[in-house]
């Protein structure tokens, strides 16, 4: 068999082992060594790849950063950041109709700001807004529907662990990525809110209205967020003026989110336990992952793939924007079965090659912050989508009552959203790359 059948047939037997619920990260590493023997014929260079692949993935400096963003999410999520995000939220937006499921998005696309990742926004964000929603009569299917939507802001909306990753792997500006990231993720937290008023009016009877807050109350829940404003300013704002790298910019955002947390009597000695174990393990998780992912990326850049690929794509002829096409709606169904971290990992180092050697009519460099940003999207809408959408059995677990079908029923308005959103940014990619654009023409 040839290398290039060898590497062909390694997707369906990595997909069989991710069936059997092999640990993804397992999974991959057992595929790239069987995979880099078999091509090498002896034991002798997979034995050094141990020592070259795991050196060359870990020495990366930027890997860093993924530890102290997790630490931030961790140190926002005990001070109470969430609660005060949801008060503020729903003083403005609460007695509309679907008001409160409104701010429950509001509050996930602020607590995403200072988390970046997708799955803590949903939990914490759930246990603070799902109570709430049952409180004003929401259906179980919109509540846990709404949250497990509003959670994926987290994995857009930057600093996003996700985008750093795709960054690394794809060779793009981090800082380039968060400022190109910042409009869609808008955008995001928009189509959401839009899903829920239309699904309010024609389900009038869904939920209760709540009483108009005075302004006197709003302007004081207003300004109980603060923390979290001054916390995206410095970290966020400092990476985009050149203040911070986004090493440097992590690393203040987790120390001064820890800061507030001591000030304002959250912090304890068990939670701070709590914070560093919880970070230390998802961290170990990560890098697993990523280990097993350079283990298999590395034998499939031994069998030539991606550079066969590449030029069969190239010279087939076919339109860049049918490949498009086809290359997202291949993310679509890969997050049906596979979490967004691994899809990013197995499939960037395989695609991009390929997507960058098309004619999109823009720089290379444009090219790669617009295709990550349409990827990212994409692997979040796989983050609500059944039968593998984490967020939607994070949210399941704490609404009992609810069953899942009808989660998977409440995610489906916002899966529609995303895709539209999706389509146009596709169309038009200056939505993504215009305020990098501009940003780059103050400097």
């Amino acid at each position: 068999m040839s290398d290039l059948a060898l590497a062909l047939w390694s997707f369906p037997v990595l997909l069989l082992l991710v069936f059997l619920r092999v640990p993804i990260a397992l999974a991959m590493m057992s595929v790239g060594i069987g995979g880099a023997y078999l091509v090498y014929g002896t034991a002798l260079p997979v034995l050094n790849a141990f020592k070259n692949v795991t050196y060359g993935t870990f020495s990366n400096y930027s890997f860093s950063i993924i530890p102290l963003f997790l630490l931030m999410g961790q140190f926002a999520t005990l001070s109470g950041m969430s609660a005060a995000l949801f008060r503020a939220a729903e003083s403005f937006l609460g007695h509309r109709r679907g008001g409160v499921a409104m701010s429950a998005i509001g509050a996930c696309a602020g607590f995403g700001a200072i988390c970046g990742s997708s799955l803590a926004t949903a939990a914490t964000m759930g246990q603070v807004a799902l109570p709430e929603l049952r409180r004003y009569g929401y259906p179980g299917s919109l509540a846990t529907g709404a949250l497990a939507a509003g959670g994926t802001l987290g994995i857009l909306i930057p600093p996003s662990v996700i985008l750093v990753i795709y960054a690394i792997l794809a060779e793009q500006n981090i800082e380039k990525l968060f400022v190109a990231a910042l409009i869609p993720g808008i955008l995001a937290a928009l189509g959401y809110i839009l899903a829920i008023s239309v699904w309010v009016r024609v389900s009038p009877n869904a939920a209760m209205v709540k009483d108009r807050v005075p302004w006197a109350e709003r302007l004081v829940a207003l300004a109980k967020v603060w923390p979290v404003l001054t916390i995206f300013v410095v970290v966020v704002g400092g990476i985009y003026v050149g203040v911070f790298t986004p090493t440097e910019a992590a690393a203040v955002g987790a120390a001064g989110t820890g800061l507030i947390s001591v000030v304002s009597g959250q912090m304890t000695w068990p939670r701070l336990k709590q914070a560093i174990l919880a970070t230390a393990s998802a961290s170990a998780m990560i890098y697993l992952i990523i280990l097993g992912a350079g283990f298999y990326n590395s034998f499939l850049a031994l069998s030539q793939l991606p550079q066969t690929a590449a030029a069969w794509v190239g010279g087939a002829g076919m339109s860049p924007w049918i490949v498009l096409v086809i290359v997202l709606f291949m993310y679509l169904v890969f997050g049906c079965v596979m979490d967004s971290l691994s899809m990013v990992l197995l499939t960037v180092p395989i695609i991009y090659p390929i997507m960058i050697v098309l004619d999109f009519g823009m720089s290379p460099q444009d090219f790669g912050l617009w295709f990550g940003i349409l990827v990212l999207i994409v692997v979040e809408v796989g983050l609500i989508t059944p039968p593998v959408g984490m967020n939607l059995f994070i949210i399941n677990g704490m609404a009992k009552d609810t069953p899942i079908k009808e989660t998977y029923k409440g995610a489906l308005p916002f899966v529609v959203t995303d895709l539209i959103r999706v389509a146009i940014l596709t169309m038009f990619p200056a939505i993504t790359l215009w305020l990098v654009w501009f940003i780059d023409s103050l400097g």
